[in-house]
């Protein structure tokens, strides 16, 4: 999954306060204040914003995010998805990660990294101030198959976008093909079988945000009576 992609630099401004605490305030505090209308307005107000910068997230506002993400759909109760806060100069730690798997990967393939390529995929976490990555670590369960765990791990990542958002913070959802390589697992100490899901950057952005197009419905949804 790639959505929209950032600057590959170390992140070190104190860009899109601004935005986030206008945004924040714009939460309404309690459900009574809410109604129906400005809560799907306000879901469909996400954005995947990949220029993002500090402030970050706190500790305490990510373990806030990360209880909203672990209430997702979860049959039989199983808690298959894991949450790996990576900031700081840990960020440069994954990026060597990263660039041992797509050196392994080119090997394999029979090609040679450029430097270009060498340096872009180890900036790739610089590109946000903190990066919450989700595994799936998937269990034998005769009524839970591998897929549903996978789809609970996705509905936790929503989940916790949504909250992130909610708090004032912008994100992106990131995979792409090096994250479930070898050298990847081994870094986030997750098995064979397991599933890096999703790198979520999360920070502030400067940035407006883009009105997303109306989207037809009308092949995407069928009632049945």
């Amino acid at each position: 999954m790639s959505e929209q992609t950032g600057s590959a630099t170390d992140v070190d401004t104190d860009l899109g306060k601004g935005n986030r605490e206008s945004e924040a305030e714009n939460v309404v505090a309690t459900n009574s204040q809410v109604t129906d209308e400005q809560l799907i307005n306000w879901i469909k107000s996400r954005r995947s914003i990949g220029n993002l910068t500090i402030p970050a997230p706190t500790s305490e506002q990510i373990a806030a995010a990360v209880d909203c993400a672990v209430t997702a759909p979860d049959h039989k109760k199983l808690q298959p998805w894991r949450f790996i806060v990576t900031q700081g100069n840990a960020r440069h730690e994954l990026g060597r990660a990263l660039l041992a798997a797509a050196e392994a990967k080119a090997a394999r393939e029979g090609v040679v990294l450029s430097e270009e390529d060498q340096q872009k995929t180890y900036n790739m976490p610089l590109r946000a101030p903190v990066i919450i990555t989700v595994t799936t670590q998937m269990q034998a369960h005769e009524k839970v198959p591998h897929f549903e765990q996978l789809l609970s791990t996705g509905a936790a990542v929503q989940n916790l976008i949504l909250a992130l958002k909610a708090q004032g913070f912008s994100t992106v959802w990131r995979t792409g093909l090096l994250c479930n390589e070898p050298a990847v697992k081994a870094y986030f100490d997750i098995g064979e079988d397991d599933y890096v899901s999703a790198f979520v950057y999360t920070g502030s952005t400067h940035c407006d945000m883009p009105t997303r197009k109306p989207i037809n419905l009308e092949p995407l949804l069928r009632f049945e009576s």
